[in-house]
């Protein structure tokens, strides 16, 4: 009985958890096959039920047609349904009912959530006067410093078409204004609306910038100018979180003071594209986003301390609950440095598994566990379905699920040994399944392997739970007295090693391996083995090995496109046996970094448009294997209207010919409406793929969207 009441209070109770109440009892028939599966999984389903939605969020977002508003209502409506069936079932279906129920949800959940963020997009290419109050600061790719504002202004554009946000990177001489929270500026821009794609099957951009109302981007070399000064109270969790970091930074000067306010606010406009590379190569850049490490580190860190404050007076440890004033304490503590961060995916996750241990702690029940971890990922869904798509929920949460299922497997272990090893094999154990958990995802993200990574691990994490957290939450408490720099420089020392670590690594010979994308099925079958090795119950939770060696041998074969053309023309890229050559050394450097990194190649642009050969006096290429098939690209507006080509030759231009052309042509205007384009040889010629036919006509992609034009079916 004991055993049982166990396994309920840890698998929990809820849609998925059986039995159901009225349902009666059990027969025979369904106590065998597939439903004797289920039966014997009773008090353990509730970690499905954010698998569930997950697989409705994931459905939703990969329709090639927005659905209509009927549509949603009508899925709306069987989810209803299928929620009352499932309590009338018998337990051995039920669960499965309730599956369904929740996947149907997660679509409707999704689809809602598109539409709630609606906001203009820019439909063209915008350059003019930019006016707008400052809600974001950070870096670009490019090093150079980025505002995001929103209550935007466009010369000669209605409200109705102008975007709620925009974001602007700063180039040129930009001495005249320091940005701050709050303060309206003014500038000349050039704005365009949020990109596709860069190359079929690849990260939409668009989508990523829908949801977070972001309707134009773009740079400016004008000095930006002040309109109006912040407006007191306006923005007041922005604007605390800068004056922190401006405190921070003025003790703890450079690469530290950027780490340091990054670890502690969110706040990343002072971190270098070297700190941050150098992490990144060595495994250590989620030290950089305040995930599960830095919330448990807070709420733990403050509730020990008050625990062992209470426990040093002998008449409040003898007569007052310690503990539970303590874990309310940690938990408002948790919360304000969820409000401080800025409220990342990863922070939201890690603050919602603070929340259920610190309450299970007050309730004397088992503070971490799988029906933690899936109210968080449901809380996580349900406030933000798209966050399913980032590599932030996905990397937090298979880490997360892989520690707490390692861990719970391995409770009881080790009892009566020494505590120095019992904790050196707790960091061995911690850094190694979470490495392992997250590898394939942070591979397929960013195809970059650190082969060294548990090694750097290993070495700079201890440090962050003994000196950097802890140091941090004392400077908050010290900062009201002004006695922060005495916590800050213990903070400062901890950071360094950790900085020193991460070059130390970096430098060493193979440090950084590169590993080509993954198909679209890779992902989802790492993802379906992973689960159910952790999540099912009893032998059963091998078979999910099979989907993960499936995964892993799809990788092997995946196969990148022998030619990709950006959409605009301005840049192609053909793949050889010594990697991909492309069609210039400079210009369109971002479109050619992620080629070339998607490629798994080491190369960077210059040496990749060394191998773009001349191997014929016209100019033309062949792409390998297929000589018969010659290709040209072709820039400026003269070499456009010369352009001149014969039957079977491909021809990419940056600008439109003025006359047909009795050849396979790529210029810009048919490059609107395909995206980019890849081009793949075989024996029956030549398969043209654009990024516009996977992506579909969706909501985000339909440039220039207005918010009365939605909830309907998209057309052709």
């Amino acid at each position: 009985m004991r055993q049982r009441a166990e396994a309920q209070a840890d698998g929990g109770a809820g849609p998925l958890a059986g039995p159901i109440p009225g349902a009666g009892p059990i027969p025979g028939a369904w106590q065998s096959g597939p439903g004797g599966l289920l039966l014997r999984q009773r008090g353990h389903l509730f970690p499905w039920a954010p698998v569930a939605l997950a697989c409705g969020i994931g459905l939703y977002f990969s329709l090639r047609v927005e659905p209509a508003g009927q549509v949603v209502l009508g899925v709306a409506l069987l989810a209803l349904l299928l929620a009352v069936l499932a309590f009338r079932l018998p337990p051995a279906v039920s669960p499965l009912i309730w599956g369904l129920a929740l996947a149907a949800a997660g679509l409707v959940l999704a689809a809602a959530r598109a539409q709630t963020t609606a906001a203009p997009v820019l439909g063209w290419r915008y350059y003019g006067a930019v006016e707008g109050r400052v809600i974001g600061i950070d870096r670009s790719a490019s090093d150079a410093l980025r505002l995001t504002l929103d209550r935007v202004r466009l010369d000669d554009v209605p409200p109705d078409r102008t975007p709620a946000r925009v974001r602007i990177s700063l180039h040129g001489e930009q001495g005249f204004i320091d940005p701050a929270p709050g303060m309206t500026v003014i500038t000349t821009a050039h704005l365009s609306p949020p990109g596709g794609p860069v190359e079929p099957g690849g990260f939409d951009f668009q989508r990523h910038s829908w949801f977070h109302r972001l309707g134009g981007i773009g740079y400016t070399r004008t000095p930006l100018l002040e309109l109006l000064p912040p407006r007191p109270g306006a923005t007041p969790v922005f604007t605390l979180r800068m004056a922190l970091s401006d405190r921070i930074r003025a003790v703890l000067p450079g690469d530290t003071g950027a780490f340091a306010t990054a670890v502690m606010t969110g706040d990343r406009s002072a971190l270098t594209e070297e700190i941050t590379q150098a992490l990144r190569r060595t495994n250590l850049a989620h030290l950089l986003a305040i995930s599960g490490l830095h919330m448990g580190l807070v709420a733990g860190f403050v509730f020990a301390a008050l625990r062992l404050a209470g426990a040093a007076i002998p008449h409040v440890a003898l007569n007052w609950p310690v503990r539970s004033i303590a874990a309310p304490a940690a938990l408002t503590a948790a919360a304000g440095y969820l409000a401080l961060s800025g409220g990342s995916i990863a922070t939201e996750r890690a603050f919602v598994m603070a929340a259920v241990a610190l309450l299970a702690l007050v309730a004397d029940r088992r503070a971490i566990s799988l029906r933690a971890l899936a109210i968080a990922a449901l809380v996580v869904l349900v406030l933000r379905p798209e966050a399913l798509l980032s590599p932030g929920f996905q990397m937090s949460f298979a880490a997360t699920t892989a520690l707490v299922a390692v861990f719970a497997a391995l409770r009881g272990q080790g009892r009566g040994w020494p505590k120095l090893v019992t904790g050196t094999l707790t960091v061995v154990l911690t850094s190694t399944v979470a490495g392992l958990a997250t590898a394939p995802v942070g591979a397929a993200h960013f195809n970059m392997v650190s082969h060294y990574g548990l090694i750097a691990n290993l070495a700079a994490v201890p440090l962050m739970g003994l000196f950097v957290m802890p140091a941090g939450v004392v400077a908050l408490l010290f900062m009201p007295l002004g006695l922060e720099p005495l916590a800050l420089i213990v903070m400062g020392w901890g950071l360094d090693w950790i900085l020193l670590v991460a070059r130390t690594v970096e430098a060493w010979p193979g440090a950084v391996g590169q590993v080509p994308a993954p198909g679209p099925w890779v992902l989802p079958l790492f993802a379906a083995g992973g689960l159910l090795v952790a999540l099912w119950q009893g032998r059963g939770r091998v078979a999910g090995v099979v989907p993960v060696l499936a995964a892993a041998w799809l990788w092997t074969q995946a196969e990148r496109p022998q030619v990709l053309i950006e959409d605009a023309g301005q840049i192609v890229g053909i793949l050889g046996p010594e990697g991909r050559a492309l069609s210039r050394p400079r210009g369109a450097g971002f479109v050619a970094g992620v080629w070339l990194e998607n490629d798994g190649s080491a190369l960077d642009q210059e040496k990749a448009a060394a191998l773009w050969p001349a191997a014929r006096p016209d100019g033309t290429i062949a792409p390998p294997d297929r000589g018969a098939v010659p290709l040209r690209h072709l820039t400026g507006k003269r070499a456009a209207a010369a352009a001149g080509c014969a039957p079977g030759e491909v021809l990419v231009l940056t600008h439109d010919p003025p006359r047909p052309l009795p050849c396979e042509v790529f210029a810009p205007k048919r490059l609107r409406t395909t995206g980019a384009v890849a081009l793949r040889f075989g024996p029956e010629g030549m398969d043209v793929t654009t990024a516009r036919a996977l992506t579909g006509r969706r909501l985000w992609n339909d440039a220039g969207v207005r918010t009365d034009r939605l909830w309907r079916a998209a057309g052709p």
